[in-house]
């Protein structure tokens, strides 16, 4: 499969400053020297505890923050320097329920965000159709958001992200939040949206659902990544992934 995600020693530093009166300057090493790659129509899963680089390192490649150092490459384009080739054929969606405009019905909320792409009139309101089917909330389209529940608003927040037709999905922590079965609805879509050809990257740090969903994987720990490849390659001799996620977390506290 063709590599559309490439990832060379990224870095990514912070300066901080401590103290009220004399204040001293701090580097945050939030990502450190991370290398992977994603190929075209595989889902593929960042992994770590929360501060472990995951958000960051998904913020460099939508093109929302701009490395220290490193190769960050998305269809073979920069993230910082060739972003416009990139932002048309991407979208992201956040985990909670930040991404949809509550007072608005479903069906307005994707026509607000098909006006940003100037798409023409009839193939907007086909596109709609066809994704609230997908995400199934045809029954709820002319419902205001604020009336939906935090798995309906998650669906139309995939909705959002889907109206540009994207080839790549990226999603930080998709199903935080959600209910057993508003997380098993949102895995089922995810799995769609992969069967339909997009390529998925998720942020996670729910393991059983890494080992579910995910064709590949990186482990982050304090900005680097201590482990890679599939569910089964990390597991090992371990009963389970998150028992293979334990030690790997342990060895690299040594």
């Amino acid at each position: 499969m063709q590599t559309i995600i490439e990832v060379k020693e990224l870095r990514r530093e912070y300066v901080t400053y401590k103290g009220a009166i004399h204040r001293k300057k701090e580097v945050v090493q939030a990502v450190r020297g991370i290398d992977f790659t994603v190929k075209r129509g595989e889902i593929f899963g960042l992994l770590g505890q929360n501060g472990a680089g995951k958000t960051t390192t998904i913020k460099m490649l939508t093109t929302l923050l701009a490395p220290t150092s490193g190769t960050c490459k998305v269809f073979g384009y920069d993230t910082f320097r060739e972003e416009k080739q990139i932002r048309k054929r991407i979208n992201f969606i956040f985990g909670g329920e930040m991404g949809v405009y509550r007072r608005l019905s479903a069906e307005d909320n994707l026509r607000y965000f098909a006006n940003l792409y100037r798409m023409d009139v009839k193939e907007r309101e086909r596109r709609i159709k066809d994704i609230l089917e997908l995400v199934e909330l045809t029954g709820a389209a002319d419902r205001l958001a604020e009336t939906y529940s935090k798995g309906m608003i998650q669906r139309l927040q995939i909705a959002r992200g889907l109206i540009n037709d994207p080839e790549i999905l990226f999603m930080d922590e998709p199903t935080v939040g959600l209910d057993p079965l508003g997380a098993h609805m949102l895995r089922d879509l995810i799995r769609k949206l992969r069967d339909a050809g997009k390529t998925v990257l998720l942020t996670t740090h729910y393991l059983p659902e890494a080992e579910e969903l995910c064709d590949r994987m990186v482990i982050l720990n304090h900005g680097k990544i201590v482990a890679s490849g599939t569910s089964a390659e990390i597991r090992g001799d371990a009963e389970s992934l998150e028992d293979a996620y334990i030690r790997l977390i342990k060895e690299d506290a040594v």
